[in-house]
């Protein structure tokens, strides 16, 4: 008879021998505003891991914006500090890119077949692509839009039911607007943190920001010009404050200004904080040129760093998810930002109903035809260019130079920071 001390050795010595069926693979994910994707990525996140039980995901800490966060990452590239996946800005992908920092997905995409069938379309590859090159998967997708006070549009003679469709229209009701007083300004637009927004006035009069072999400025052109042109007006005669963007957002969802010009993508959390306030309206972001207009499409794109192979194939699949049909109809609801999956915005299992639900949403969606890519300057700079796009633009609102002063200032800037090939 064999004894139970034997037993008991005869089967730690078998079990020495038995190999895991799934070793666990941890990676390391990176993201920015956790203000709009906390949330959102704790939920995908979780979603992901119960379905992938051999991945765990786990979260640097997330950078307060893009600009902080792709410098964040250029610092830890090469380094134990490095994240396994990131999230970067879509007109930063081009700087990364340059550097070779993102893995190129093209491979990895054409392994799955045809992309339509996953619910990538051509125009949202595009989004996160440089020179061609899949650097990335768009996760979040914006255009600015308009939100309005309704409340104080009736009480300022106008009809919340026909916002303005042109920058004349909004200066117009932000002078009737600021005239209740009381503390009540007319306009709110983000200019603060980067060139998006002057992007939307750029590219909404069919403007360019540099020429096509990306050598020289090209945005103090006639569009440039009636793009600070109008920034400059909206402070005049529009009522548009001083403020930081945080105490202009503060100051909206306070019921003290009329008409609020920003991302798509804060729609969720202006609707939190506004509550049972006053009547929230959304509307299309008014075009210069109704023919020619263009919006830029902010956002982020989902960016393998890993160059081990067995991490890149669990990113992949995170990646995958993450920008697949649940993970969009998990950032639309949640943030405001437009599905970068077509297989979300038309299953009914996903989005299908959603829009005709949430009619405050519909607003970036009917933009969706005339989104282009939010512009990547290319070299080192890209970071310092867009500062001097909005030092310039500060000048305007603070009335310390006047449109052409400050357009002509930031042309030389940028072009000096251009690289010189």
């Amino acid at each position: 008879m064999i004894s139970l001390k034997s037993a008991v050795a005869a089967l730690a010595l078998a079990a020495s021998f038995v190999v895991p069926a799934s070793a666990e693979t941890t990676l390391t994910v990176h993201y920015p505003m956790p203000g709009f994707f906390k949330d959102v990525m704790d939920t995908i996140s979780k979603k992901f891991m119960a379905e992938n039980p051999d991945i765990k995901i786990q979260f640097a800490s997330p950078s307060e914006n893009y600009e902080q966060g792709v410098q964040t990452i250029m610092r830890q590239v090469g380094t134990a500090e490095a994240p396994d996946i990131t999230f970067i800005a879509l007109n930063r992908l081009r700087m990364v890119t340059e550097r070779d920092v993102p893995v190129d997905l093209g491979p990895l995409m054409a392994k799955e077949g045809d992309p339509a069938k996953l619910g990538y379309s051509e125009t949202l590859l595009k989004l996160a692509q440089v020179d061609g090159k899949q650097v990335g998967l768009a996760f979040a997708a914006s255009t600015p839009i308009l939100y309005y006070n309704a409340d104080l549009v009736r009480r300022a003679g106008g009809d919340p039911d026909q916002p303005p469709k042109t920058w004349d229209e909004v200066i117009q009701l932000g002078a009737k607007i600021q005239a209740l007083g009381d503390g009540i300004s007319g306009i709110d637009f983000r200019w603060q943190s980067d060139d998006w927004m002057f992007s939307a006035l750029l590219f909404g009069g069919g403007g360019h920001m540099l020429t096509p072999d990306m050598k020289t400025v090209a945005f103090d052109g006639p569009e440039g010009q009636k793009a600070f042109s109008i920034l400059s007006r909206m402070v005049k005669e529009g009522g548009l404050p001083v403020l930081t963007k945080q105490a202009g957002e503060q100051a909206f969802v306070a019921g003290k200004i009329g008409m609020a010009f920003q991302t798509t993508g804060a729609l969720r959390n202006t609707i939190k904080n506004v509550g049972e306030s006053f009547e929230l309206r959304t509307a299309r972001l008014p075009l210069v040129d109704a023919e020619k207009g263009r919006l830029p499409t902010g956002g982020n794109a989902a960016v393998i760093l890993t160059r081990d192979a067995e991490k890149q194939a669990a990113a992949w699949r995170f990646v995958k998810f993450a920008t697949g049909p649940f993970g969009s109809a998990t950032v639309v609801p949640g943030t405001g930002y437009v599905p970068t999956n077509e297989l979300a915005a038309t299953s009914p299992e996903y989005l299908g109903d959603f829009y005709a639900k949430n009619p405050l949403f519909q607003a970036a969606l009917r933009q969706k035809d005339i989104m282009v890519p939010w512009f990547a300057f290319p070299g080192s700079n890209g970071v310092r260019i867009t500062q001097a796009i909005v030092d310039n633009e500060s000048r305007v609102v603070e009335q310390k130079a006047t449109p052409e002063d400050a357009l002509k200032d930031a042309a030389s800037e940028v072009q000096r920071l251009l690289p010189r090939r």
